[in-house]
């Protein structure tokens, strides 16, 4: 089996630094643009399956780098966005910060391991828990083990799914960065084991 593991092309809220979450942003045109190229990008690779976050950008971001092929997409809640809670659709730029939000939120990118997620949002530890089931789950599925898979998530989704992989404890959840938006980490899954052989690809 293998997986390639992409972020989803950018959206306004991504340029305007504000946390997105759950919330069900759209692509802007720059982030089609960027769907469209990474789609140029993996023509070749011949895809038997797309999992995908139930969330638009995710899934458009997919259909346009599989336009053109007859692939299904099946949507799975676990690659879903974190949940910011209260949080999502503020503003995290350092230069123009939302003042109803705690100084303290920063850490979720410096220090997640002392991140603390508002009441009505998730945590790192359960994010990573959920993507950790997803990834369990795919890599034992009979039925995928020789398909070419792409799986369309997000920034900290995606991270969740890596941390696992590298067995990262949360205090070092983001390993070598978020991923950049349309940047592809492809695996390889061997008798159940992901290893990961690019990370963080753009085609653009």
């Amino acid at each position: 089996m293998k997986l390639y593991l992409i972020r989803h092309g950018e959206t306004d809220y991504n340029r305007q630094k504000r946390n997105q979450g759950q919330i069900d942003v759209p692509l802007n045109e720059y982030g089609r643009k960027l769907a469209a190229k990474t789609g140029e990008g993996l023509r070749s690779v011949p895809f038997d399956l797309c999992l995908c976050s139930p969330l638009g950008r995710a899934r458009e971001t997919a259909e346009l780098i599989l336009e053109g092929r007859d692939v299904p997409v099946i949507t799975d809640e676990r690659i879903i966005e974190v949940s910011f809670g209260s949080y999502e659709g503020r503003r995290w730029d350092p230069k123009a910060w939302d003042e109803s939000m705690p100084k303290e939120f920063q850490c979720f990118f410096d220090e997640p391991g002392k991140y603390q997620a508002p009441p009505d949002g998730e945590s790192l530890e359960d994010l990573k828990r959920r993507t950790g089931d997803f990834l369990k789950d795919i890599c034992h599925r009979e039925e995928y083990q020789d398909d070419i898979i792409l799986v369309s998530t997000h920034g900290a989704a995606l991270a969740g799914i890596l941390a696992n992989i590298k067995e990262l404890p949360v205090e070092r959840f983001w390993g070598d960065g978020c991923s950049r938006n349309c940047g592809v980490t492809e695996i390889l899954v061997t008798n159940g084991v992901p290893e990961i052989l690019t990370e963080n690809v753009t085609y653009y």
